[in-house]
C-alpha cells in the first residue's frame, strides 16, 4: 500500500528502535496497543541554528521528563537516557538540519489485545523535521486571538498532568479544533474548578499589577520546560514571578498575556474572547522575554544557564 502524503515536512530518516531507517519505513502494526488505548509518552524539543552550528535547547531536561512520563505510565523503556540523547542528536545530524523540531516517542506495540498491555513491547522513535513558528510568524510578532474553551482540563487523579502521555491529548485536540472553528488561533482551557490552566499545548503567563503570574503545577498544568526557562529569564531581569491561581476574569484584567512551549516558544496573546488584552498588542515584558529567549537559543548571548547542547558534525571519513 502506498504511503499517503504527510503535511509534516519529511526528513531522510527516523531513529527507530536503535537505528536510523528511511522515513517511509518507520511503521507500526495496526493492532499496536498505542493505536487503541493511547499508551505513549513523548517530548517536543527544538534545535536552533547558531554561529557554532545547531544546538538543542534543554535536551537533557526533555529526556528526563520523558523517562518520568514512562515511569508514570509504567512503560518499560528499552533505552537509557544517554542513548535517547544521542538518538536526538543523531536525528539532527544525519538529516543535515541547522534548525528543526525533534519528536521522541515511546509507545506500546502489538501484543495481547485489551486494555491490559500484556506482552506489548515498547518501541521508541525519534523524528526530526523543519518547523517554523507553531502559531505563525505574524502571531509571534503581533499576537494571537484566543478563546476560552468549553472543554476543561482533566481533574486531578484522572490523568497525571505532569506526564506527557499521548492519550491525554485528546482533550487538547478537541479544544484546538473548537478554537479554530470559532476563528481563534488557540484555546485556553480552564480546570474543573473554573480556573485558567493552559492552552492546548502551551503554558500560560499573565502580567498583573507588575507581577508575572502563571498557574501552579497543582492546577492540572504541564510542568513546561520553556515555562521554567521563562521564569528564570524573568527572574534574571528582576521581574517578580508568582505561581498562583489565575481566574477566568484575570485573563481580561491582565496587562499582558502570552503562551510558552517548545512549539509556541513565547507567543503573545492580543485578545481573549474578542476582548483586547491590554492595548491589544504584545506588551513590553512579553517583548523583553522574547528577545532574551531567542538571544540565548540562537547563541547570540552567553549560555549562562547551560541550556544548549551542541550537535557535533559528522566525523570526517578516515583516509
Amino acid at each position: 500500500m502506498p504511503v499517503p502524503p504527510s503535511p509534516t515536512p519529511r526528513a531522510a530518516s527516523i531513529w527507530f528502535d536503535g537505528e536510523l531507517v528511511p522515513w517511509n519505513d518507520a511503521r507500526v502494526h495496526v493492532l499496536s496497543h498505542v493505536l487503541h488505548y493511547g499508551s505513549s509518552v513523548f517530548e517536543g524539543i527544538r534545535c536552533y541554528a547558531t554561529a557554532d552550528g545547531p544546538a538543542v535547547f534543554r535536551l537533557r531536561e526533555h529526556i528526563d521528563r520523558m523517562m518520568f512520563s514512562a515511569r508514570v505510565l509504567r512503560l518499560e523503556m528499552p533505552f537509557d537516557r544517554e542513548t535517547l540523547i544521542e538518538a536526538c542528536l543523531a536525528s539532527v545530524r544525519e538529516n543535515g538540519f541547522d534548525a528543526c523540531y525533534i519528536r521522541p516517542l515511546a509507545f506500546r506495540g502489538a501484543g495481547a489485545m485489551g486494555v491490559l498491555p500484556k506482552g506489548c513491547p515498547t518501541h521508541v522513535i525519534v523524528a526530526a523535521w523543519e518547523w517554523g513558528a507553531y502559531l505563525g510568524d505574524e502571531g509571534m510578532q503581533q499576537g494571537i486571538d484566543v478563546g476560552v474553551s468549553s472543554y476543561n482540563k482533566v481533574a486531578p487523579n484522572t490523568f497525571l498532568a505532569l506526564a506527557k502521555i499521548g492519550g491525554a491529548y485528546v482533550t487538547a485536540s478537541l479544544a484546538k479544533q473548537e478554537a479554530v472553528r470559532h476563528g481563534y488561533a488557540e484555546g485556553i482551557l480552564l480546570d474543573t474548578e473554573g480556573r485558567a490552566a493552559e492552552g492546548t499545548g502551551e503554558n500560560l503567563f499573565a502580567m498583573l499589577d507588575g507581577r508575572l503570574v502563571t498557574p501552579p503545577l497543582g492546577h492540572s498544568v504541564l510542568g513546561g520546560i520553556t515555562r521554567r526557562s521563562v521564569i528564570r529569564l524573568a527572574e534574571d531581569r528582576g521581574i517578580p514571578v508568582v505561581e498562583q491561581t489565575l481566574s477566568r476574569e484575570a485573563l481580561l484584567l491582565a496587562e499582558e498575556l502570552f503562551f510558552t512551549g517548545t512549539a509556541a516558544e513565547i507567543t503573545p496573546i492580543r485578545s481573549v474572547d474578542g476582548l483586547p488584552v491590554g492595548a491589544g498588542r504584545p506588551g513590553p515584558v512579553t517583548r523583553q522575554l522574547q528577545d532574551d529567549f531567542f538571544a540565548v537559543v540562537r547563541g547570540e548571548t552567553p549560555d549562562r544557564h547551560g541550556w544548549l547542547t551542541r550537535v557535533q558534525p559528522l566525523a570526517a571519513p578516515a583516509d
